[in-house]
């Protein structure tokens, strides 16, 4: 079944998704600043706008579904004014206000907004509830996720696979986790330790604000969700913001992405139940011709919800809903398809 799509934000992700449904048939309106990753494609029409451009602006009322792949600082706007004008949107932003609580009246206009639809928000938050669909309440569940170059390079060891300015959003602001089943608000960038990495060896995790909906959603104790990076990155950054030495601009410039250093993405999920047992997923990529490890990983899942939404609008009823309402079998298309990809994932099978 193909379709008319307007997405918004043709970044590192959002081209990768606009390449992915365009190549699948479906028609594509892209909106961006500089939407010069996905011109010339076959079935994407592109749309250079400007910082006025309002939904007002979209240029053809065709379609019933819209993707904000927007910068989180200005997504939580974007997926409201969607909102009023497309009965289906895909939020993608990240934004740290969030669309359960800022569109409370999407189910009574009969708006469909599924949020937080990549990889972690995301992929985790399905498998996570999974784990409780199969084992009951949880004693516990940590998530580490991570983008990185596959050895160290540079002076911050590190290079952005999204958009620098989220990076930088999610170094700062707070962290929610559950411990002992009460919520606390930490600082971003605590409770740091060593792991190990399969395959890449120690690496250094810390909480971030990254389990938004899990935390009211998931019946658990302790939940907690780490960035991964090389050790002597997040040091750095550390040093220079509390010194006054940090250059926000030039950080940004020193993490651009470079197509051609190797990178990878890392996630693993692991959920403990009240009785103990353990439940456990990895998620490795080194990404492809396609693209980027972060960008498919992340876009692959935010495409194929796309598609399952497209088939079935009734996969979730009107309202808001968080990766971890989908159904078992939208799961597990999600992981097959990944895995047709090369992404490697290893762990419990989605039973149907």
């Amino acid at each position: 079944m193909m379709a008319t799509i307007h997405c918004l934000g043709t970044g590192l992700v959002g081209s990768y998704v606009v390449r992915y449904l365009s190549e699948r048939g479906h028609l594509i309106h892209a909106y961006d600043l500089d939407p010069s990753r996905v011109e010339g494609l076959r079935n994407v029409n592109t749309h250079r706008v400007d910082q006025n451009f309002s939904v007002e602006d979209i240029s053809s009322a065709e379609g019933s579904l819209a993707l904000n792949m927007l910068p989180g600082a200005i997504g939580s706007v974007w997926t409201r004014a969607l909102g009023e004008r497309f009965p289906t949107i895909i939020d993608l932003s990240f934004s740290e206000i969030t669309p359960n609580t800022s569109f409370l009246e999407a189910d009574k206009i009969g708006t469909r907004i599924l949020w937080d639809v990549g990889i972690a928000p995301g992929l985790s938050n399905m498998l996570a509830s999974y784990a409780v669909r199969k084992m009951g309440n949880l004693s516990s569940l940590k998530i580490y996720v991570g983008g990185n170059p596959t050895e160290p390079i540079g002076e911050w060891k590190y290079m952005a696979p999204f958009s620098p300015t989220d990076v930088l959003e999610e170094y700062t602001r707070p962290a929610r986790i559950l411990r002992n089943g009460l919520l606390e608000v930490v600082p971003a960038i605590t409770d740091r330790h060593i792991i190990e990495v399969p395959g890449y060896g120690r690496m250094e995790g810390f909480l971030t604000d990254g389990l938004r909906s899990l935390i009211e959603t998931l019946p658990c104790s302790d939940m907690y969700e780490y960035t991964v990076r090389w050790p002597g990155h997040i040091q750095r950054f550390l040093d220079e913001v509390g010194d006054g030495s940090f250059d926000q601009e030039a950080a940004i410039q020193a993490w651009e992405h470079d197509d051609e250093t190797p990178e990878f993405t890392w996630l693993m999920v692991q959920a403990v139940s009240e009785e103990g047992e353990v439940m456990a997923w990895n998620l490795i990529d080194e990404g492809g011709k396609d693209g980027h490890s972060m960008a498919r990983t992340t876009g692959l899942v935010t495409a194929i919800c796309t598609e399952i939404l497209i088939e079935n609008e009734d996969v979730v009823p009107p309202g808001v809903h968080p990766p971890e309402a989908l159904p078992d079998y939208a799961v597990s298309r999600i992981i097959t398809e990944m895995k047709s990809h090369g992404v490697i994932i290893d762990g419990p099978e989605i039973d149907l």
